[in-house]
């Protein structure tokens, strides 16, 4: 026997040991009712930071004084925040990142807010390193317009030199759909309360000042040419602040009240507003803005979901932006599918509780398809309003493995949520997040879209893993909507031969979903775009045979290497099985740094964030992923070499 072929039935065997201590793993961590669920957190502190802030508001009713919200919850979101200090007095907007300006002005008012309320305890000095740190950056005028709104709502950054959000884009008919779903989400609630300017009272003695830096201006400019859009807005929001003063009192009444109807309509089958935090703590500073007392029905429920999100165990505080159930359901239950190890019992139940997640109402989405019959699925346990197309491409994946107890039911939901899929393809051939056709570019200039989110067009590793569901769903490979989404992909290749990934970090990310779809699709691995994009995945593999790469992949557009992920480790391996490749060695090197990392219960160890929510904002670390992607890889080559 030759030394190679030792080592390849060595690392076979060593390699399914790995996926069959994975599975036994999952088996131990599924829910009684079917599914699985990790926590999702994300990169920096801003949400214990917002938590402090809502604390600000609702501990200050308007004509009133400041009362000091709970000092030992007060004093957790305190702790939890100064673990995300870095030794520069900065806080990042991932781990292990650079210091982030609008990340370390929020967690810098949260902590000087806290040092006013009786009984807490704080080192100054972690103050005074934030403030140095914020000034080098550019001061509080260089942070993005959100944290400056939120500020202007206590007085705290002026009111004229932030952006404007008037409640009048509810008279705008379908304008706001051509909004990204989180941006709307975002916007319509805090429309109300920029119409009110509410001012609210701060403790005696509590401002900012000192974050201001000398010689900058506060007002924000365009830096662009007088014909752009960017300028064209800029204009338009000096109209608005001329129109905040002398506006007609019964069309801002109207808008307003259409904002609430809006807002409150979508409370329906949800675990809150779109069910992400910040809609969801706008949304009870707006029914609080309006006169809802706290044991109202609408503004307790808004309450109560919100307070789900957070986590204080008594080890950990932190909030999650909002609950990743049915995702991590879909993964973990494809990867045992591909592993052909779990048991049929466990996977008919994750089965019948998928199914019971099926979107049958109309939500946003049917404002461009008013035809097409609701279906899909959301990422939170509830969500009716906003189904998810990368969340229902990952169900029917999970569907192909699961089955269900009802044979019959299940083949009447694949067949809706597939011609609801196909429904949901946008005129380039890709597919988005959450909408068909939102890509109005010239949005992205208005003076609050600087959260980088404004729009949601369609990306190379949502279409990937469309094609590989809906084909796995039954769709055939020669389907003109396959065919359009193929084409999508080979004109969205990056000159290196990688693929942009907007919602994983980052380019090994989407290079593994577009891969992945082509070959679902048919595409040869003999193909320039195929070999190319598994040329590139082995130019960045890492020394110890794993992949890593940083979340400043997307502020520079180009990859960024970092330490090996347990994650992106089984993304650059199924990336380049996917490309022909199961036989080099990088993917040997790949599969033996899964099986090296891998602990003794089964699960991975991973740190670094490699999610994304909003990129170059706002990152997402999903626990699952760590332990998910592994087991899928591991359970790929493992088909791979027994079929060989």
């Amino acid at each position: 026997m030759s030394p190679s072929l030792q080592i390849s039935d060595t690392l076979l065997a060593t390699a399914h040991e790995a996926a069959r201590k994975s599975v036994a793993a999952f088996a131990r961590r599924q829910h009684a009712d079917g599914y699985w669920w990790g926590d999702l957190t994300g990169g920096d502190a801003t949400l214990e930071a917002d938590y402090l802030l809502l604390q600000l508001w609702l501990h200050s009713p308007s004509g009133s004084t400041w009362q000091p919200p709970d000092a030992a919850k007060a004093q957790r979101a305190v702790q939890s925040i100064l673990a995300h200090q870095a030794a520069d007095g900065g806080f990042s907007a991932y781990p292990q990142g650079p210091a982030d300006v609008s990340a370390s002005v929020k967690a810098y008012c949260a902590l000087k807010l806290a040092t006013h309320i009786p009984g807490l305890k704080l080192d100054p000095a972690a103050l005074e390193r934030c403030r140095e740190r914020i000034l080098a950056l550019g001061g509080i005028q260089a942070a993005n317009s959100y944290v400056k709104i939120n500020l202007s709502l206590f007085g705290l950054y002026p009111r004229e030199f932030a952006p404007s959000i008037p409640p009048e884009l509810m008279l705008s008919g379908n304008m706001i759909y051509e909004m990204s779903s989180w941006t709307r989400a975002i916007v319509i609630p805090l429309s109300v309360l920029h119409a009110a300017n509410p001012q609210r009272p701060v403790p005696a003695g509590f401002h900012l000042d000192e974050l201001i830096k000398r010689g900058v201006p506060l007002e924000f400019k365009t830096g662009a040419s007088f014909f752009s859009w960017k300028n064209w807005f800029f204009l338009c929001d000096d109209f608005v602040k001329f129109w905040d003063r002398y506006q007609i009192k019964a069309i801002r009444q109207r808008s307003i009240n259409l904002a609430r109807d809006w807002v409150l309509q979508r409370f329906e089958k949800s675990d809150g507003l779109a069910a992400i935090y910040p809609p969801m703590m706008y949304a009870i500073m707006m029914l609080d803005l309006l006169g809802y007392p706290a044991d109202h029905p609408a503004r307790a429920e808004a309450q109560r979901q919100f307070d789900r999100l957070l986590v204080d165990d008594g080890d950990r505080f932190f909030h999650q932006p909002c609950f990743s159930v049915v995702w991590d359901t879909a993964i973990a239950a494809f990867a045992l599918g591909e592993s052909g190890m779990a048991d049929p019992q466990m996977m008919r139940r994750c089965g019948d509780w998928l199914l019971t997640k099926e979107v049958r109402t109309k939500g946003d989405w049917s404002k461009k398809r008013p035809n097409l019959e609701p279906s899909g699925w959301y990422f939170e346990f509830a969500n009716e309003h906003y189904p998810d197309i990368d969340d229902t491409a990952m169900v029917l994946k999970a569907l192909h493995h699961t089955g269900a107890s009802d044979s019959t039911e299940l083949l009447a939901v694949r067949e809706r949520a597939v011609a609801w899929t196909l429904g949901m393809q946008s005129k380039d051939g890709g597919w988005a997040a959450f909408d068909v056709d939102n890509n109005w570019d010239f949005l992205a200039d208005v003076p609050f879209a600087d959260h980088n989110a404004m729009l949601d067009p369609t990306c190379p590793d949502i279409t990937g893993r469309v094609l590989e569901g809906l084909i796995l769903a039954g769709v055939h490979p020669q389907h003109p909507s396959i065919r359009r989404g193929v084409d999508y992909l080979i004109r969205t290749q990056e000159a290196d031969g990688s693929w942009y990934g907007r919602w994983g970090v980052n380019y090994v990310y989407g290079t593994f979903l577009a891969l992945r779809g082509l070959r679902a699709a048919g595409e040869s691995d003999r193909e320039a775009h195929v070999l190319r994009g598994g040329e590139w995945l082995r130019s960045i593999q890492n020394a110890d045979g794993g992949w890593g790469e940083s979340c400043e992949s997307y502020r520079k557009g180009g990859f960024v290497p970092a330490p090996s992920t347990a994650s992106q480790t089984a993304w650059g391996i199924m990336g380049l099985l996917a490309s022909g490749d199961d036989s080099s060695l990088s993917v040997h090197h790949g599969i033996e740094h899964l099986v090296e990392t891998q602990r003794e219960d089964g699960t991975w160890f991973e740190q670094l964030a490699t999610g994304t929510g909003f990129p170059n904002v706002y990152y997402l670390t999903y626990h699952l992923y760590r332990d998910s992607f592994p087991l899928m890889a591991l359970s790929d080559w493992l088909k791979v070499k027994r079929a060989a």
